[in-house]
């Protein structure tokens, strides 16, 4: 059955994709690492680029035998390319979406026709984790490029009616050995659960015995996956041990899992990853209503290759098979659906492609493609949108705006950053492993003892635990997310008696100006002039074109940033409203 779109209909479409994946590569560095997991594997990254020991990946200086070093390798490279930003840390997700995309495209197109691959790749990019996940840190891209690579070259091997032992059928066990090297074994149950499902729904155990090379496709994937395993063995004995028994079984099997040595189990009632999948397919996990209604005629817009049974078949095994997987599993994140996804998007997109078959009068698009187009847009557009609504609210889950306070505030480069009882793993991707962590507050005290002036990140539900003889000695700067920043007073603070500072005569003596010309007061208005300046989305202005910030006592006041500059901080302008 053959489209019968219009070249300008089909426009619409190309347009779409591109703007989908414009957006997501534009929004790379638009916005913070965040904890955990994306700047827990930026930093494994950053210490595989200064320690150059690209087999065992490290975190802190010690082993990381948390996941293989695919996504970590790929993370390196690209800082040791491009710096080490946001950008570069993501840019590896993304290209491994987009050959994702690239392989579902191609699969597509072989079996239903250009416009057949071309709807497929608009709903899979606009899927809600789909698009996250293609720019996020994560293993689980490279995760769903092997098992996507794999499921794809062993359909079009098994279809082949001439030269069965070609290039796809190598390309099988080539995605084999990427999922192995990004995730480690589920990758190969991922890939052959389906497989195998399907081969005993249809009966086809003699075509995939006889199609496929194993003997030398198996010893492709052991010469490309098991050196890795077995260096990482030798240089860190016990990895095995704890990736095999530990990551795998023990994770799957243990609700609440305790022996995790790099992050948390994520225990979640059994059977929660169907939940999972409705937001991580949507928009188009709304659609599955209508599916399961109009479920004969789904089945006949599946019907054009000859093989619709098969396919059909083929594509709802793999999308259903993480979920069904991961159904009897104690500790899940939403991301485990993504390597059922491609399927999915293939199964949408047939369903659309059927329904554009009937013939249009003119260039506008038939209604049954008008939804498309539009969902298609909810997700990149709404996407954008948050990203530039995140710079109103830069400090939620990332220590980077925490972390850059302290380097343009520091008196000295001689000046620490030290945070007390937890220190995110952000604080030391963007401090490139100098921030420091104390577990006890009676490891405090030595700092005080030197005079280099240091400053200190403590969560707020925390500063209790401080001791109040410290906390004399020290002044808030400012709270970032959970986090508060705080600097030790210099002499003139501890002792103000000692030099007290004389107000401007032309100024007004009232309790709150003194309080703001005081030298902690300077200070204050200095950390948020600078921060202001930095992060230029922080400032606000009314009609009036007066610049509006939170001073540290909690009064919300407006300045003139002509009458506030950096070389004028001695005292706040007299032109000053309490709101």
């Amino acid at each position: 059955m053959q489209d019968n779109l219009s070249e300008k209909q089909k426009k619409f479409l190309y347009i779409l994709l591109f703007l989908s994946l414009l957006i997501r590569l534009a929004t790379l560095g638009a916005y913070p690492l965040t904890d955990n997991t994306e700047a827990r594997y930026a930093e494994v990254a950053q210490e595989m680029l200064a320690s150059g020991n690209w087999i065992v990946p490290q975190l802190h200086g010690e082993k990381f035998w948390s996941k293989p070093p695919l996504s970590i390798w790929a993370a390196s490279a690209s800082m040791a390319l491009l710096g080490k930003h946001e950008f570069s840390a993501r840019l590896p997700s993304f290209l491994f979406s987009l050959l994702i995309i690239i392989i579902v495209y191609g699969l597509a197109r072989h079996q239903r026709g250009r416009f057949f691959g071309l709807s497929t790749c608009v709903v899979l990019m606009s899927s809600v984790l789909f698009f996250v996940n293609s720019g996020a840190l994560m293993t689980d891209a490279a995760l769903t490029l092997g098992t996507t690579l794999s499921m794809a070259a062993f359909w079009m091997t098994i279809q082949q009616s001439s030269h069965p032992r070609g290039i796809h059928a190598y390309l099988f066990f080539a995605g084999l050995a990427i999922g192995l090297l990004a995730k480690g074994p589920v990758a190969v149950v991922l890939t052959f659960m389906p497989i195998a499902f399907w081969t005993a729904w249809k009966n086809r155990w003699q075509h995939v015995w006889t199609r496929i090379p194993w003997i030398r496709g198996l010893i492709l994937t052991t010469v490309l996956a098991l050196p890795w395993y077995l260096a990482a063995e030798h240089r860190s004995p016990g990895f095995l041990n704890y990736f095999l028994i530990g990551e795998h079984w023990n994770r799957f099997v243990h609700p609440g899992w305790t022996g995790d040595l790099y992050g948390s189990s994520h225990s979640h009632p059994r059977g929660t990853i169907w939940l999972f999948w409705i937001p991580a397919a949507f928009p188009w996990s709304i659609l599955l209503p209508w599916f399961v209604f109009r479920k004969k005629r789904f089945r006949q817009a599946l019907s054009a290759t000859g093989h619709a049974d098969e396919w059909t078949a083929y594509m709802v095994a793999w999308t259903l098979t993480p979920m069904v997987f991961f159904t009897f599993a104690g500790n899940i994140l939403w991301t485990y659906v993504l390597p059922g996804l491609p399927a999915f998007s293939l199964l949408v997109a047939g369903l659309f492609s059927f329904a554009s078959a009937s013939p249009s009068s003119d260039d506008r698009l038939p209604s049954s493609i008008s939804p498309l187009l539009a969902a298609g847009f909810i997700v990149p557009v709404f996407f954008a949108v948050l990203i530039s609504a995140w710079h109103f609210y830069p400090q939620k889950n990332s220590q980077k705006y925490l972390v850059e306070a302290f380097h343009d505030l520091r008196p000295t480069m001689d000046s620490r950053l030290i945070y007390l009882f937890e220190r995110p793993y952000s604080a030391e991707f963007y401090s490139a492993s100098a921030a420091i962590e104390l577990l006890h507050a009676d490891d405090l005290y030595p700092f005080f003892q030197d005079p280099i002036q240091d400053f200190f990140a403590v969560e707020k539900r925390h500063l209790i635990h401080v001791p109040p003889e410290l906390m004399e000695k020290l002044t808030s700067i400012g709270q970032y997310d959970e986090f508060v920043l705080l600097r030790e007073k210099t002499d003139a603070e501890a002792n103000p008696s000692a030099a007290t500072p004389s107000l401007p005569t032309n100024k007004r003596q009232d309790k709150h100006h003194a309080e703001f010309c005081s030298p902690t007061g300077v200070w204050e208005m200095k950390t948020y002039w600078t921060i202001a300046r930095k992060e230029g989305v922080q400032m606000l202005r009314n009609k009036r074109g007066m610049l509006w910030l939170v001073s540290y006592n909690g009064l919300l006041s407006a300045f003139s940033p002509l009458l506030v500059s950096d070389t004028e901080l001695n005292c706040l302008p007299e032109r000053r409203w309490n709101y």
